[in-house]
């Protein structure tokens, strides 16, 4: 069987609080699941046939499963599909919640219910409101937050240790609002500063930007002649890239220099004494630690600064006595941080490819492309384009015919990686 057939519905079941859960499988159509680095929580979309007559409501009389429950919102969805890759599982305390339910389509007897469902997190996220005061590592900190704030468990948890520490209020602020904020504050043990706050199927991550782009890939993609139409035995398709990948974004310089990507200037004020300092952040000195390429093309060719950044230093705002340590100091992360978020959106991709359940977002992965060369051996590929790509985004669609995954990709410079990078 190829990745490419339909994946099995396990378990799609939705729970009202004080009532029987209510098995959906049957009548769903369509499943969207997705992943980004840019969210602290996964969601799904979920549309199902809702026939009258399916269900009893509270006077015994047999309606739609929207109308018996009813469906108004917060109920738990429990999900679990597989296939010959992998398993997506949500259940018990990981079961989705609704957030909302509209009707797409209606006929006489039926209608199209689509089930937008998020993680319960982001629930937790908006009741509990954080005021607490927090010191020390931010790592320390982003592992606090999470355990005891939302309630995740160890085994969901993936944090990597920052060198630097931060000491902030809470501020009436939701926990997963407070650990993105610090993504742009940390700096890792190695590396160069920036970090990712997301949720993958296996738990929540907290990584940097450097340890992400560090890993080896996980499987190479294709892009070499024909896609096989016969995929009932896999046809050697599974590993192969649909449909032509379309490049959203293949280096924007000006854009880049506008944004101080290559060359900065940075000032820095300090409210205790009056006085500022002015740091100029380049990058053909200061380098990149780690990339999923070579090194980041047009950083010798810019002569001066594109791009000023301001900041005032926190001095002391949070100490009981008077002090004049600087808090988490940004000339530490702010400049390094700016150059490598952008830096790492020089190359958008978008692919789609057979179902794979292995994949998550965060994930590296090799693109092999097929060179345009007329002079090109057979199985050449693009020195260029084909490489190390990082997942930014993921989405797993599953319908009653077929399972795809759609993904898209980024990085921060050209070419194939070298084993002397």
């Amino acid at each position: 069987m190829s990745a490419v057939s339909p994946s099995k519905y396990n378990r799609i079941e939705l729970q009202k609080k004080g009532k029987k859960p209510v098995e959906l499988k049957g009548g769903v159509v369509a499943v969207d699941y997705y992943e980004s680095l840019y969210s602290p929580t996964v969601t799904a979309n979920v549309m199902y046939m809702d026939a009258g007559g399916n269900l009893e409501d509270d006077k015994n009389k047999l309606t739609s499963v929207k109308e018996a429950l009813p469906i108004t919102g917060l109920e738990d969805l429990f999900f679990n599909i597989s296939n010959e890759t992998g398993e997506l599982k949500f259940i018990k305390k990981d079961a989705f919640k609704v957030s909302k339910a509209p009707v797409m389509t209606r006929e006489s007897n039926r209608q199209a219910v689509l089930l937008s469902v998020v993680s319960p997190q982001l629930k937790q996220n908006n009741d509990d409101p954080i005021f607490d005061k927090y010191k020390g590592k931010i790592s320390d900190t982003v592992k606090k937050i999470l355990k005891e704030k939302l309630k995740i468990s160890n085994d969901k948890l993936d944090i990597e240790p920052t060198k630097n520490g931060y000491n902030f209020l809470g501020k009436g602020r939701g926990g997963l609002d407070l650990v993105l904020d610090l993504c742009k504050r940390s700096v890792p043990v190695k590396g160069d500063a920036g970090f990712f706050f997301y949720q993958t199927k296996s738990g929540f991550k907290f990584k940097s930007i450097n340890e992400l782009v560090s890993q080896k890939p996980e499987f190479t993609l294709v892009y070499f002649g024909g896609f096989k139409q016969d995929n009932t035995d896999g046809g050697g398709n599974d590993n192969k890239i649909m449909i032509p990948p379309r490049f959203e974004k293949d280096q924007d310089v000006i854009k880049s220099l506008k944004g101080g990507v290559y060359r900065s200037r940075n000032i820095f004020f300090d409210p205790r004494t009056f006085c500022y300092e002015e740091v100029t952040y380049d990058i053909s000195k200061e380098g990149v630690k780690k990339t999923l390429g070579g090194a980041p093309p047009f950083a010798d060719d810019v002569k001066s600064f594109t791009k000023t950044f301001h900041h005032i230093l926190d001095v002391g705002s949070l100490d009981s006595n008077p002090s004049t340590e600087i808090n988490n100091d940004p000339r530490e992360w702010q400049a390094s941080s700016v150059m490598r978020y952008n830096l790492l959106h020089s190359q958008v991709v978008h692919i789609q490819i057979p179902c794979n359940l292995k994949l998550e977002a965060g994930n590296v992965i090799k693109m092999e492309i097929e060179s345009t060369s007329a002079n090109k051996e057979e199985g050449a590929k693009d020195e260029q384009q084909s490489g190390n790509y990082l997942i930014l985004n993921l989405c797993h669609h599953f319908t009653d015919r077929r399972s795809i995954t759609s993904l898209t990709l980024v990085r921060d410079t050209y070419g194939i990686k070298r084993s002397k990078d």
